[in-house]
């Protein structure tokens, strides 16, 4: 893939992600919030999260296993999901620095 096709494609997702938060920011002008509407709202950054994670736990080593253990420990004891995340990240660099 050259420069020239990987820029492309990045306005494309680009464009992509804005216009379906636009899309979206529409949409609900017109969707009454409904405690279970509400309720969907705030899950979707922690599903979409869980699936990213997953794929990454899945096709990864000891390393990434490590760092999603840890993130559920951290997660558990602390209830702070942005700490638990650079932990996570922290324990991966750390990990492969260390030829893991």
């Amino acid at each position: 893939m050259t420069n020239v096709e990987f820029s492309i494609l990045l306005m494309a997702m680009a464009l992509a992600s804005y216009g379906c938060r636009v899309a979206g920011f529409l949409a609900m002008r017109f969707v009454r919030i409904t405690p279970r509407i509400e309720a969907a709202l705030r899950a979707t950054p922690l599903s979409v999260m869980a699936g990213i994670v997953a794929v990454a736990a899945m096709r990864g080593g000891p390393a990434e296993w490590v760092a999603s253990a840890s993130v559920v420990i951290l997660m558990k004891l602390t209830g702070q999901d942005v700490l638990s995340a650079l932990l996570g990240v922290g324990i991966v660099a750390l990990a492969r620095w260390a030829g893991l």
